[in-house]
């Protein structure tokens, strides 16, 4: 494995919900424009253990949301609010500020338990993007672009990827695939995407040459045109990546910048809540 790294996840308290820190990494920042990536679960969830992430901030990036079971409701400053399910895509787009928060439906909170299992990742925004006018962008499932191809199931939820093109509006030039192979398979993804890859492997296992990559554990390739993997039976990943930005990009708590001194002024924002507000929402996690 010498052109490739392999990255585990460190466990993250977010509040009543642990979740595994793959990026960034120490020896990696970040993979193409992707800067941090959070898997939550596979946990169950109720009638005590619920997730509540109550208000925050961001700036410089895009939050993308992505989920293999479960739901979230989503509420910004935007005015969105949208409940996220399996297979959707949600995204968000910070710009010069915005805030949200994440919680369990509130139909969860009947006593039963259910599975949450995904993934929280954070796109940094170039340079001429960061200070835009926040958004919120949803693509249901049933828009996510899909491929059969030689028993993999691939769905590309963001971004160019195996010939076919995400609805999804997005900044930079990036990718993201869901894929999963119920028997074991071979994938190669020689000019199926372009720029750095990282292979989040989300179930199942993966064989890189002698080395074994197993659930919750992420492999970065440095060579695009090297990246051929064996999947066991009932495997799913998730492929990221793209052409890195040309700046270095700094992060403090939730906010993402080309710039230290555009971090302190988001930081003093927030601490005198200069930030916009979620519509009807007065929680609010303080600056750590």
């Amino acid at each position: 494995m010498n052109n490739k790294m392999r990255v585990n996840e460190r466990t993250r308290d977010i509040g009543n919900f642990l979740v595994g820190r793959l990026l960034p990494a120490a020896k990696k920042r970040q993979v193409g424009p992707f800067t941090f990536i959070d898997h939550m679960g596979p946990s169950q969830m109720g009638p005590q253990k619920l997730m509540g992430v109550d208000q925050h901030p961001h700036i410089g990036l895009s939050t993308l949301t992505y989920l293999f079971e479960g739901e979230i409701e989503h509420r910004d400053s935007t005015g969105a609010v949208q409940r996220i399910g399996p297979g959707d895509v949600g995204f968000m787009t910070a710009g010069k500020g915005v805030t949200h928060t994440e919680r369990s439906p509130k139909d969860w909170f009947d006593g039963k338990v259910r599975t949450m299992h995904g993934y929280q990742i954070w796109v940094a925004m170039p340079i001429d993007k960061e200070e835009i006018e926040p958004n919120f962008q949803f693509v249901p499932k049933s828009d996510v672009p899909v491929i059969e191809l030689e028993g993999l199931t691939m769905k590309v939820a963001a971004g160019e990827a195996f010939g076919l093109q995400s609805p999804l509006n997005v900044y930079s030039d990036m990718f993201m695939v869901d894929v999963f192979s119920e028997e074991q398979n071979t994938l190669d993804l020689f000019d199926q995407v372009k720029g750095e890859i990282a292979i989040v492997v989300a179930t199942g296992s993966v064989i890189d040459g002698e080395d074994v990559i197993e659930a919750g554990q992420m492999l970065i390739s440095k060579m695009e045109d090297e990246c051929t993997l064996e999947l066991a039976a009932n495997t799913q990943l998730l492929l990221f990546g793209g052409q890195p930005l040309p700046e270095e990009r700094f992060l403090h708590w939730n906010f993402v910048s080309h710039s230290k001194e555009r971090l302190e002024k988001a930081k003093d924002d927030w601490v005198n809540k200069r930030f916009p507000k979620v519509p009807g929402d007065d929680t609010y996690i303080p600056l750590p």
